[in-house]
């Protein structure tokens, strides 16, 4: 088990969490692939996906946790948070807070990002320990919300949601997000067999990252 700290340090240093919807187990495995090839090492599998927990056990038993950082997405309650961290799944997403879920989380020391858009939602969920707050949905304000949330919360780890594509990545990082998470923008491609577009839209989205952070 990668200690906690080591796997968030990991994550906001790619800066990218690829947000995957797949029904099997192939599907996902071609994705990763494509994804770990264009530099994008986390990958969250979401539970609106039917058997979510069958997908996950299927990455952790092919990829070691120091080159895949597995995580569950659209978590609701702690006994999900439970199925999928047992499922082998390193940290848990979901749109919203539920303060058990972060408590079950840190119980097991497994990082956690909770869902919020307001300013009392991203206090609230610091409050309750969350590692990340995951300002959902992004679209519905843009990286002008980071901006504004950070200022009176400088402190606040936020990693927009929702919205995020490679033409304003560099917005929501140059804005003060630690990370974004992305997803049809960036693994849309395997609804069609395109996984080659998954690595170049990778590539894409960890250099566009970088030259923000460098600006």
């Amino acid at each position: 088990m990668i200690p906690k700290l080591d796997l968030l340090t990991r994550i906001t240093d790619a800066g990218l969490v690829a947000v995957v919807r797949t029904e099997t187990a192939d599907k996902a495995f071609r994705i990763a692939e494509a994804l770990l090839a264009g530099g994008c090492p986390a990958i969250e599998v979401t539970f609106t996906v039917p058997g979510a927990h069958h997908v996950i056990e299927a990455l952790a038993e092919r990829y070691k946790p120091s080159d895949l950082i597995l995580g569950a997405g659209t978590v609701l309650d702690p006994e999900t948070a439970r199925i999928a961290i047992l499922s082998g799944a390193s940290y848990i997403v979901a749109p919203s807070l539920n303060s058990e879920t972060v408590r079950l989380c840190n119980r097991y020391q497994v990082p956690s990002m909770p869902g919020a858009m307001t300013i009392a939602e991203v206090i609230a969920a610091m409050e309750a320990g969350a590692d990340i707050v995951k300002l959902f949905p992004g679209e519905a304000f843009g990286p002008g919300i980071v901006k504004a949330i950070k200022g009176p919360l400088p402190q606040a780890p936020l990693m927009p949601t929702g919205g995020v594509d490679v033409g304003n990545v560099a917005e929501w990082i140059k804005a003060g997000a630690v990370a974004v998470g992305a997803g049809s923008s960036l693994t849309g491609g395997a609804k069609s067999g395109d996984y080659a577009s998954i690595t170049r839209i990778a590539s894409e989205f960890i250099a566009k990252i970088k030259a923000a952070r460098e600006e």
